[in-house]
């Protein structure tokens, strides 16, 4: 009888914790929202005793996809609860997760509604406007899934009940990755992660050449790209990226430097090719033309 009891009352908690949603069909957010690959946000902003961020050795909170921009519209498929908040499962066009990855985000940052709302305006800003914020960003730290670098202000409010794990300035989420980087310069114009940016806008042919070659080919941002990093070209001497240095103070960030060592650099283990061929090739690079005067 014991056993029969324990079972209803995990069958009960499991239907509450994982509610189909009814009559609410989508959702747009009202502001910037983080959108994580884990429905428990109450443990990765707070952990069991909420003073814990949940981050990896580098400092790194990996739960985090991106962050949504205003006016991004979800298709809402389940709701959960974690903590004292809704967290609601979506799925959206603005944004391809790894397969089998879920999306979630937390109920307070949207807008439900059953009516299929407008997709998000996009208006692609200049080159001189896109270089002018790509600079303006130097500086700003590495977050892994960051694309706002002064983060969200919210996060702070609602979760941050007493972190003293020496993560409270992380807290906001306030930085960048790489992709995130020409996200955040772009207003969201450009996909958020380089599995698409491998394969995003026109290929420029560099087989087979060498460093110096490449480098005479390349225009203001061209993505020198990969499966997992872009650095992106600000003019013909100079490229900007976001970097992970791991155990470096502060764990990288946004820095310029010169295309040609840097190229040089990336040379030394990975070959230039005309396009990527996927399939998980750990050695290659290619070059993406997206912006056109």
């Amino acid at each position: 009888m014991m056993i029969i009891i324990q079972l209803l009352i995990l069958l009960i908690v499991n239907i509450y914790l994982l509610t189909p949603v009814e009559a609410v069909d989508y959702a747009v957010s009202k502001t910037f929202t983080p959108v994580l690959n884990t429905a428990d946000f109450k443990t990765v902003f707070g952990g069991v005793t909420g003073e814990n961020l949940k981050t990896d050795r580098c400092g790194q909170v990996r739960e985090l996809e991106y962050i949504a921009p205003p006016g991004s519209v979800f298709t809402v498929l389940q709701k959960r609860r974690s903590g004292t908040a809704d967290i609601y499962q979506v799925e959206t066009d603005e944004y391809t997760p790894q397969p089998k990855v879920r999306l979630y985000v937390d109920g307070r940052y949207i807008l439900l509604t059953s009516a299929v709302p407008a997709p998000r305006a996009l208006l692609l800003p200049s080159l001189d406007e896109i270089v002018a914020v790509l600079k303006a960003s130097v500086g700003s730290p590495y977050v892994w899934g960051g694309n706002v670098p002064y983060g969200v202000p919210e996060l702070v409010a609602w979760f941050n009940k007493g972190i003293r794990d020496g993560n409270e300035e992380r807290l906001p989420l306030a930085g960048l990755d790489c992709s995130g980087l020409l996200y955040y310069a772009t207003g969201g114009w450009t996909p958020r992660n380089t599995s698409q940016l491998i394969t995003f806008g026109q290929s420029v042919n560099i087989a087979g050449k060498q460093s110096e070659e490449i480098v005479k080919m390349l225009q203001p941002l061209d993505l020198i790209v990969w499966s997992g990093h872009v650095i992106i070209v600000l003019d013909h001497q100079t490229a900007i990226e976001s970097r992970l240095d791991c155990g470096k103070p502060g764990n990288g960030g946004v820095v310029i430097t010169q295309i040609s060592q840097r190229l040089a650099e990336v040379m030394r283990t990975r070959r230039p090719k005309n396009n990527w061929a996927g399939g998980g090739k750990k050695n290659i690079f290619v070059i993406k033309r997206w912006y056109t005067r």
